[in-house]
Parts: C-alpha cells; structure tokens; sequence
C-alpha cells in the first residue's frame, strides 16, 4: 500500500464504476461471442451450449469474487501478481507475474493479428481491394495490428481516463451490434431445434492418437474424447471459458481507482452480469436458428453460419462490423493490463525499476507502455500468433487458482483488514473455484501445457538471475538482517567486554 504513494513511480486515481464496468464488457465481448459459442455448440455440447456458458460465468464468478476481495483490501496495481505477494511469497508471486504476462502478450497479439484480418474483410464488405499484409524486405507483415497497437499505446500513455472513454464509445457500438443481432435472430428461432437439449455421447474416433492434441486429462486417464453428453458439456465448458477471459485484467487497474474498495467490486460484478446475458442469448438464438448438426458440418462455424442457413446473409456483413468494433476495445484493455502488471513487477524490483517510472503529469507508466506495446506489435505484425491461443487459457486458469487459495490466506494472515466485499461462504467458495479452475485447465492440450512449462523454467531462469537478487523485499530484508547482525555482534563484543 505504501508503494503506490511512491512518487514517480505511482498512478493516477481517474476510474470510476462506469469504466471498470466498460473495461469488463470491452475485454470479454469481441470476436468469441460471435464464434466461440457456435464451435462449442456443434463440436461439443449441442443446444446445452448454454449450461456450457453458464457453468464457465459461474466458475468466473467465483473466482472473480475472490479477485473483488483483494481489490477492495489491497488496491494496487498488478492484480494476481500483487495478491500472491501479499499473501503467498516472492518466488510464487514472480510465477503468477510470469503467468500473467504470458496470458496478456499473447492474447493481445492474437487479437491484434485477428483484428488485422477483420479489417481487410470490412474492406471487402465495401468492394476495396486492401491485403491483410504487406511484403515488407522479403516478410509478410500485418500491417492492421502494427496501426491498431500503435494508436493504444498512444492513448494509454497520454492517460488511461483518456483510454477509458475511447473504449466506452466502442463497446456501445458493439453492445449495440450484439443485441441487434439477438433481436433479429429471434425471428428464425425453431423450438424444435432445441431437441434434444444435451446430445446422446458419441466417441470419436483418431483423436486419442495424437498424444499432443489431447487434452492432459484424457492423457493422464487414458480416456477416449467423446462428443456430447455430459463431458462433452463439460469440454464445451473449457471452450467457452475463453469467452470470460479478461476480468482479471480489470483488477489490474486496481491503483487508478477512485474509492477502490466500493467502486472495484461494484465494477466488477457489474461487466461480469452484462457479459454473460449478452453470451446466453446469442448461444439461445444460435441453437434456435439452426440444428447442431449444421453447426457441427462447417470446421469455421459461427453465427454467422446460422443466419445463412436462414437465408438471413446480411446478417453475416453486420457481425463482421460487429467483430471489428468489438476486437478493438479487447486490444486497449490487455495492453493496459500487461503494462500495469509489468509496472507492478518492476517498482517491486523484480524487473528494472526504471520501467516503473511514472510520468508527473499523466500519471501513467509511459516506458512500460510503449515497451508492451511494441513487444505485442512484433509478435501480431510477423508472427504466427494462431499456435499461442491456448496459452491464453492456461495463463489465465493458473492465476485464478492461485488467487482463490490466496484470498483464504489473507484472512487468516490479516483478518484486520478493511474488506468492502467478502467472499460468502469462505473457504468452501474459494476452494471450489480453484478446483473448477484447476478442472478447466486440464482440459487444455498436453502440447499446452508442455509450452506451459518451458515458459516457466524461462521465468525462474529470470527470477534468480536477476529478479531475486534485486528486489526491493529481498534488499530490505538483507539489509535488516545485516544490522540485526551488526546489532548483537556490537552487544555480544561489549558482553565479553564487561
């Protein structure tokens, strides 16, 4: 707490509810609610897609509860890297801040890549000839992602109200899109096509072959993947959790906000209720339009399949629109979540505390800013981000598990704490969101999680060569050590002198 009084390495307080709120709704609807539920629905779950949403908004709620808790108590920036600190230690703290990192800088890479591609089919949409890429000394460059990151990181140094109020505009617009295109495909809705609701289960067949392409608990059990039924509700769950991936960047903001222990959970809860109406009614109308069966033929599905086998195709111009709008605020919210995280790291010491450095008159962590930005540009602009999604997922799952275990901590270490919002029913609560947390993540492929690891030992790598030896704690409590050991060598020399 009093590291974020620190002048020239503190932030502004500006946010209030309305943009903590805007910031839950810009990160967690873009491209996905369009997609994500459609794949889950013809590969996995059918009609029960929505038990699917469902189940992974709960598993988000329970984990983000534990996130408004430590908000409320701790208001600092760098959100599941903070908390872990707090509560967990320095090494375990260092990990989640890797994990962090990992989940930000490729999401926002793979988003930005993707939004570069959208952009080339809304200039289709309106007959103009623009490639995604551009040949730049022999490399495909997507020139799309370099603008769109660079237009960001532009706004977030000039100051993150500034940001906030940009990202407000955008996510109306495409709140907006999103309800248009329930309204209008409730119209085709069939009742019929909602039986039945959870499809018998059928086992594939080829896909236990490939080991890497598995899901680490069908590895570690030696069980076949199946679609449908019940698990294959339960693999649709870890499909569409992608689509709530994000709320904890918004803890992130945590020290640019007025009144932080009202105004966080408040927040908060309120972007996580909008997100998950908005995903149960596209899945409803989805489900309704068209059978699962059709969604299941096209290896591309999304509504905008379902609107087509209508002969509804316009619509299939309005969600390119819609995807559009709705990648660009998701863009703005996880470059401001891996610089604050980045900033967090770097005032504890464990990264350069030169990045740490705020600007007097904005408030904002400009160095780090523009570092982000350019890293995420790098890897969107001439890379091939598609092999990284599932890092996201993995990133995210793992600081959640540790923040629930972190928050029963925190009770027991300081119960003195001022909490504007408790957890109900704690432990019982935190502990089952770590479990589903825990649950979801080993649905998530071996080649995942070998990727997982290797990024690990790169972070710890890191961590002792440079990040232990200078962190601000570490050197404190050194140096409090030296001079209680200075301290009783002087006694103990007088002792003797006695």
């Amino acid at each position: 707490m009093a590291d974020s009084l620190e002048k020239g390495h503190n932030l502004k307080r500006t946010l209030g509810t309305w943009d903590l709120m805007v910031m839950g709704v810009a990160v967690a609807v873009g491209a996905g609610i369009f997609s994500v539920g459609a794949k889950a629905a013809g590969s996995y779950a059918g009609p029960s897609v929505t038990l699917a949403f469902l189940l992974a908004a709960l598993t988000c709620a329970l984990a983000i509860m534990c996130y408004a808790e430590f908000a409320s108590a701790v208001p600092v920036a760098g959100s599941a890297y903070t908390f872990t600190y707090a509560t967990l230690g320095e090494l375990l703290a260092w990990i989640i801040g890797w994990d962090l990192i990992l989940e930000m800088l490729t999401a926002a890479a793979v988003i930005a890549k993707y939004w570069g591609i959208y952009l080339s089919s809304v200039f289709e949409l309106l007959h103009w000839n623009v490639p995604a890429t551009i040949n730049i000394l022999g490399l495909d460059v997507s020139w799309g992602a370099f603008v769109i990151v660079a237009i960001f990181t532009t706004l977030l140094v000039l100051g993150t109200k500034l940001s906030a109020r940009v990202a407000s505009v955008f996510t109306i617009l495409k709140v907006a899109i999103v309800l248009f295109v329930i309204v209008a495909g409730a119209f085709f809705i069939n009742p019929a096509n909602y039986s039945p609701f959870i499809p018998a289960a059928i086992q594939t067949t080829g896909g236990d072959g490939d080991v890497w392409m598995q899901s680490l608990f069908s590895f570690m059990t030696g069980a076949h993947p199946a679609q449908y039924g019940l698990f294959g509700l339960l693999a649709g769950a870890s499909l569409v959790f992608f689509a709530f991936i994000g709320f904890d960047v918004v803890a992130t903001s945590a020290e640019e906000v007025k009144n932080p222990q009202k105004t966080l959970p408040r927040g908060i809860f309120a972007g996580l209720a909008i997100v998950t109406v908005l995903y149960l009614g596209v899945s409803l109308v989805l489900t309704g339009m068209v059978p699962y069966t059709v969604l299941a033929q096209d290896p591309n599905a999304s509504l905008a399949t379902a609107f087509v086998a209508v002969g509804a195709g316009w619509a299939a111009e309005v969600i390119s629109v819609g995807i559009l709008i709705g990648l660009t605020t998701v863009i703005m919210v996880l470059l401001l979540g891996l610089s604050r995280v980045l900033f967090a790291m770097s005032r504890d010491g464990l990264l350069p505390r030169g990045l740490s450095v705020t600007s007097a008159k904005r408030g904002t962590p400009a160095r780090v800013q523009i570092i982000a930005g350019t890293a995420v540009a790098l890897i969107a602009g001439l890379t091939n981000v598609g092999v990284l999604e599932e890092m996201i997922n993995i990133g995210t799952l793992s600081a959640f598990v540790l923040v629930s275990i972190a928050v029963i901590v925190l009770r027991k270490k300081r119960p003195d704490l001022k909490r504007a919002f408790k957890v109900p029913f704690s432990p019982y609560l935190p502990i089952l969101s770590a479990v589903l947390c825990f649950w979801l993540m080993l649905n998530l492929t071996t080649l995942t999680w070998v990727r997982f690891a290797v990024w690990l030992l790169i972070g710890l790598a890191v961590y002792f060569a440079y990040g232990r030896r200078h962190s601000v704690v570490g050197i404190e409590a050194k140096r409090v050590f030296d001079e209680t050991v200075r301290t009783e060598a002087v006694r103990e020399e007088n002792s003797l002198r006695d």
